[in-house]
């Protein structure tokens, strides 16, 4: 899915040659986890409200160069990919850049969130299954086979713990008869660890 209607460009960056104090107004204003920093156009990594606010107020945030975090993500990236680079960063703002490195903007990790909850895996009516096998064991296509030969489609699947060499997999299936599906997991050698019909 495409990232790029979700940019946001109202928050410039600030240079890195600016006040303390200026970019702990920049966190009151906007309420960010993080801002990003340029110096001469150029980004030079995102700086975070806990470290501004410890920071004195009267330096330059350049002084602090140091607790700049460089994280971002490409224009083309994809949404999973972003996802993944909020959680790793434990951040709420995520900065943008083009293949040439120039900023384009910053997205918010409401609005990808929001992506994430409008895609037929949360949004559709069905049922929800977490299975257990040996994570040698199992596939994703033996897994597709048993859902859809019991009349369902399967709206998605990931593996959500790896854990002593057993693997556990979140499935959303469309709804149908659901107790075909379980008894049919177990045929096949799956634990069935818990299933919710919606």
């Amino acid at each position: 899915m495409n990232i790029q209607p979700y940019i946001t460009n109202d928050l410039k960056m600030p240079e890195i040659t600016r006040p303390v104090s200026e970019i702990r107004t920049l966190f009151q204003e906007f309420g960010y986890s993080h801002i990003p920093i340029q110096q001469e156009g150029v980004f030079m990594g995102s700086i975070s409200s806990n470290d501004v606010m410890a920071f004195d107020a009267s330096e330059e945030i350049e002084r602090y160069q140091y607790a700049l975090e460089g994280f971002f993500v490409r224009d083309n990236d994809d949404w999973i990919d972003v996802l993944h680079s909020f959680s790793k960063n434990k951040s709420d703002i995520m900065t943008v850049l083009d293949s040439q490195n120039k900023y384009l903007g910053y997205l918010e990790l409401q609005d990808i969130m929001n992506l994430f909850t409008e895609a037929p895996f949360l949004s559709s009516p069905g049922g929800i299954l977490v299975v257990e096998k040996g994570y040698n064991d199992y596939s994703f296509s033996e897994i597709s086979q048993i859902v859809e030969s019991n009349g369902a489609h399967l709206l998605g699947a990931f593996v959500s713990k790896i854990e002593k060499d057993m693997a556990q997999i979140t499935l959303k299936t469309g709804s149908t008869p659901f107790n075909a599906i379980l008894q049919a997991f177990r045929r096949y050698g799956y634990k069935v660890v818990s299933s919710h019909i919606e």
